[in-house]
């Protein structure tokens, strides 16, 4: 199918919009029902996943697209070998779509009376490594003073949708691109410091370089831990490379070369700490739906999740050791 032309898409946009003001002149047989079916079938590309996620038959998903379809005087959707595709059409839909059923999920998420202020779901995403060294042990506190929270970790490396509440809250490291339906704000720092097995133990600064090290492999080689090793003097030997954490602490541990590691991550494992700097800092920043800031239970764990920063800033920053 030729792609269309700008004003074409434009086009496309200018009737969507239309289709959000109160006169609705376009498009009456419209059921707005429908939006969620189809942006669940444009994730998926499959009628039968799309019929398990929301429990309704192929055949009835099928009939409900065909009337979308013709309501909007629109084709939504093709399908190949790979499955249901979404048109230049559908993909302006689906935009739109986005927008409108996250603000109804907001409106309702908002509007909805709760016994208890702080009770409900809340989904939290990082990197597995804080929730497995720093906030899991947090968790029994905020179920103590909570008891109605259902929190959900989600230990994701890539970006969740917040306008589809994949994820209400996330833990990034390195501040994230603007984005004007999030609030950003920094934490505070991370610390990374050099770890390994006791028989580097005696290892000068000035001869890192001639040592073993255990690295990121090459996807990761944009993060401020690996332009670090880098940038090291003489070039260090990168004996293993390795795509996470816990494989780079279990290889340390095996003495198979020194690693850069996250200060609570190292000392956490018992590794050997050589040298006494804190050699990069990340930050951590907190980020959240805008409209989430009013509703009593997210409005809890942003606090929570500052005070247990605060609470623990030394052993996140790593502090550098007394000689």
């Amino acid at each position: 199918m030729p792609r269309k032309t700008f004003a074409e898409r434009t086009t496309l946009h200018a009737h969507f919009a239309k289709m959000q003001t109160p006169s609705m002149t376009t498009s009456n047989d419209f059921d707005w029902n429908d939006i969620p079916l189809i942006l669940t079938l444009a994730r998926s590309g499959s009628m039968s996943a799309t019929g398990r996620q929301l429990g309704v038959d192929a055949s009835t998903i099928s009939r409900r697209i065909a009337a979308a379809e013709k309501a909007l005087k629109l084709r939504l959707f093709i399908r190949d070998n790979t499955g249901y595709q979404l048109t230049d059409a559908g993909q302006v839909f689906v935009e739109h779509g986005e927008a409108v059923y996250g603000n109804v999920q907001s409106m309702l998420q908002a509007s909805s009376q709760e016994a208890d202020a702080t009770a409900g779901p809340v989904n939290i995403t990082s990197i597995d490594f804080l929730f497995d060294y720093w906030l899991l042990e947090h968790v029994p506190a905020l179920h103590a003073q909570h008891p109605h929270l259902q929190l959900t970790l989600q230990a994701e490396n890539q970006n969740l949708s917040f306008t589809r509440r994949e994820a209400d809250f996330a833990l990034r490291l390195g501040k994230p691109s603007e984005d004007a339906a999030l609030v950003m704000r920094k934490l505070g720092d991370m610390g990374f410091a050099v770890y390994g097995h006791p028989k580097f133990a005696d290892t000068p600064r000035a001869c890192w370089g001639t040592q073993p090290w255990i690295a990121y492999d090459d996807t990761l080689a944009g993060t401020g831990e690996m332009q670090w090793l880098a940038a090291m003097e003489p070039q260090p030997r990168k004996v293993l490379k390795v795509n996470s954490l816990s494989t780079m602490v279990r290889a340390a541990h095996a003495g198979i070369g020194m690693a850069l590691l996250p200060c609570i991550m190292g000392q956490q494992e018992g590794l050997l700490r050589i040298g006494a700097n804190v050699e990069v800092q990340r930050d951590i920043w907190l980020l959240s739906h805008r409209d989430a800031g009013g509703i009593a239970r997210f409005k809890t764990v942003s606090a929570w999740l500052s005070q247990v920063y605060s609470a623990n800033e030394h052993l996140l920053c790593g502090a550098a050791l007394h000689p």
